[in-house]
Order: structure tokens, then C-alpha cells, then sequence
């Protein structure tokens, strides 16, 4: 397939979501349980994201160095460290398991 074929899909597709979207009435997005839904979907897909690439490898889950920077950066978020703070210590653990794992 010609790569400029699959960016004209591609582009036609967002179009056509995005209108979608658009299109649908405003009383429909008024209800509870949508309103609900709209402010936990992010969350729920930055999880999702975070599992995949955390613990994803190929077809296979593993527990690797990745897991034991979030399971670090986790104790930290719990403690209330600041931000810059959670995300140093996901490195150093990160690398320090790495360095130990070779």
C-alpha cells in the first residue's frame, strides 16, 4: 500500500470522527451517566497505556526494571512527593535495576 493512500485514510478517518462527534446532540451528552463515563475514560486509557508499556513485552507480560521504576515511582506518589521527585526516583530505580540486572 502507497504510504500517501494510508495518510489520506488516515486523514479521512479523524475527519470523520471528529464529526462525529460533532454531530451528536447536546442533550445526549447532558446525562449522568455519559458525563460519568467522559471524565473517567482518560484516566482509565492513561492506565491502560501505562500497564502496556510497563509491563508489555510483545505478546508477553514481563516484570522487568520498567515495573520496579513504577512500582518505586507508586511509593513515592503515596508518600506525596513532589512530581519532579516521583519522577527521579522512577529513573534512579530504573537504572540502578538495569545496572544490577545487566
Amino acid at each position: 500500500m502507497n504510504v500517501w493512500i494510508a495518510v489520506a485514510l488516515t486523514a479521512v478517518g479523524c475527519y470523520a470522527v471528529k464529526l462525529a462527534g460533532l454531530l451528536v446532540p447536546v442533550g445526549a451528552l447532558e446525562r449522568p451517566l455519559v458525563k460519568r463515563t467522559a471524565a473517567l475514560l482518560p484516566v482509565a486509557l492513561l492506565a491502560a497505556l501505562t500497564a502496556q508499556q510497563a509491563f508489555g513485552k510483545g505478546q508477553s507480560l514481563v516484570l522487568d526494571a520498567k515495573a520496579a521504576g513504577l512500582a518505586a515511582a507508586t511509593v513515592a506518589l503515596l508518600l506525596r512527593a513532589p512530581f519532579l521527585v516521583v519522577i527521579a526516583v522512577a529513573v534512579a530505580v530504573t537504572a540502578g535495576a538495569r545496572a544490577l540486572t545487566g
